[in-house]
Order: C-alpha cells, then structure tokens, then sequence
C-alpha cells in the first residue's frame, strides 16, 4: 500500500523553493514572552513585541507593548502601542497609549493617543523629528529669580557711642552700633 514503485526511470523536477510571502521589508517581529526577563538594551531594525520585563533601553522601528509587560528605561519607536508599564523616557513619531497602560515618565512625540483609563505621570511635548539623536523631552524653564541678598559683611569701623538718653555710669558698659550690630563693650576705666 504505502511501497515505492519499481520504476525509477521517471526524472523527478527539482522543485526551487518557494519563498515566503512578506511585505517588502516586514519581517515577522521579534517577542519577548511573559517568562522572560532581559537584562540589558533591545535594538532591532524591525518590530518588537514585549510581553515580559526589559530592564534597559529599547529601540525599534515598531514597538507593541504587551498588558503584562514591564519596561525600565529609554524607550524609541517610530510607531508605538503601550498598553503595560514603562518607567523611563519614550520617543516615538506615532504612540498610543491604550486604557491598560501604566507610564512614568516624559514622551517626546510627533502624533499621541491616548485612552480613556490611561496612565500617564510625565511631561510630554511634540517634535518634527523625535528619534533625532539627542533629541530629549525639554525640561520648561523656571522664570528667573534674582539671588536672594546676601548679608554684608560689618566692616570694620570706628565705633560711634550713640548717645543715650540716661546718663551711663562710669562702670556700666558703653553700648555701640556698628552697622546694625549692637556692641556691649566694657566702659574705660
């Protein structure tokens, strides 16, 4: 039933193969699952989906962010989908932040979404180009404030008595103000 034929004598046409069939460019994208846990930066020059912990910087041309995942550091991406925690920095042309994400921390964008329910504690400003190297979310300027004053120091003057209106005794201290300074000194003898 399953046996070979006998005759050998057919040629057999080498097939080539058959390639896969993708978008020009578009690989299938690189996953980080729940149980894993990467200590160190992720770069990749295609799409990263993470759905475990990253304890560095992340770099990538799309970047999904699973509900369970969990991001310590810089994150860049020219399109992102957060929807779980990240605690650090994000860059990125296009970014959604979904109802499920928790962040803490400043976002440098050119398009942003966010969701009803999303977390969100940071500062966030838009940017023509926010992957350009160095490019980082600008700290708002405090308004000028003038130094306090400092206290001069009291020279070292001749000290006038100031004359008082009791009559001082010959053996009771001579008051003095020297700059603002009260000096008790005792009296001539």
């Amino acid at each position: 039933m399953f046996s070979r034929s006998k005759d050998n004598s057919k040629p057999v046409a080498a097939s080539a193969p058959v390639p896969a069939k993708r978008s020009a460019g578009r690989t299938a994208p690189s996953i980080i699952s729940a149980d894993l846990i990467v200590e160190g930066n992720l770069i990749a020059t295609g799409d990263i989906q993470i759905d475990g912990t990253v304890q560095g910087n992340v770099r990538s041309v799309s970047l999904t962010i699973g509900e369970k995942a969990t991001i310590s550091g810089e994150v860049v991406a020219e399109d992102m989908i957060v929807r779980g925690r990240i605690a650090g920095s994000i860059r990125g042309r296009r970014i959604q932040l979904c109802s499920t994400c928790h962040v803490e921390g400043d976002i440098l964008h050119e398009a942003l979404a966010v969701e009803t329910g999303a977390f969100f504690e940071g500062n966030c400003r838009h940017s023509d180009d926010p992957l350009a190297e160095g490019a980082t979310p600008r700290v708002p300027s405090q308004p000028a404030v003038a130094p306090a004053p400092q206290p001069t120091p009291v020279a070292a003057a001749k000290a006038t008595p100031i004359p008082s209106k009791a009559p001082a005794k010959a053996d009771s201290p001579v008051v003095v103000k020297d700059g603002g300074v009260v000096v008790k000194r005792p009296a001539a003898q």
